[in-house]
């Protein structure tokens, strides 16, 4: 996969949910966040999501700034590569399609003038960090909260909710409670 179909599965860790008795007491199923759900815990729960990334980027193409996720993904495909000759060529490819002033999908960092060309001679795992925070902050603080009140997520998660209270799911939930209750 290149970076631009990095979809970024188990990047982070899954988020739980902790279900209480009425005393308080931890009950004893944990239950994960799925979907939507978990896509609105937290920008980092969507990403580590392939089908969060996949609507996440849908909605910030419509806002003429999909380059944001691309760029923030390849930064993360870019940290686990190894070799220095493969490390350079993702390094100048990054380079290349997101902060030269050239570059076909140039995000908007500060500093990005600074970060010139000699540094893909030595490049190391994190030599983007800095970048690749200042724009998961940009969407963090802006297109994400955008994100949630868009139809594109709105419409998704009602989708989720019909499959939910369908007549199957409600089957197969029935079905699963007879088994662990006996």
């Amino acid at each position: 996969l290149s970076w631009s179909e990095a979809l970024l599965p188990g990047v982070f860790p899954p988020v739980r949910l902790e279900i209480n008795d009425s005393e308080g007491h931890p009950s004893s199923s944990h239950q994960t966040l799925k979907g939507t759900s978990k896509w609105a815990t937290s920008l980092e729960s969507l990403l580590e999501d392939p089908e969060g990334v996949k609507r996440f980027r849908e909605f910030l193409k419509k806002e003429f700034s999909e380059e944001n996720v691309l760029f923030w993904l390849a930064c993360e495909e870019f940290k686990k590569t190894q070799g220095k000759k493969q490390m350079q060529e993702k390094a100048k490819e990054i380079y290349m399609t997101f902060l030269s002033s050239k570059a076909s999908s140039q995000v908007n960092v500060e500093g990005q003038s600074r970060l010139s060309e000699t540094i893909l001679e030595t490049p190391h795992p994190l030599m983007f960090q800095k970048l690749q925070d200042q724009i998961f902050n940009l969407m963090k603080y802006d297109s994400y909260s955008r994100f949630l009140k868009s139809d594109i997520f709105l419409n998704h998660k009602k989708s989720e909710e019909q499959e939910e209270n369908s007549p199957e799911a409600q089957t197969a939930a029935k079905r699963a409670s007879r088994i662990y209750n006996t």
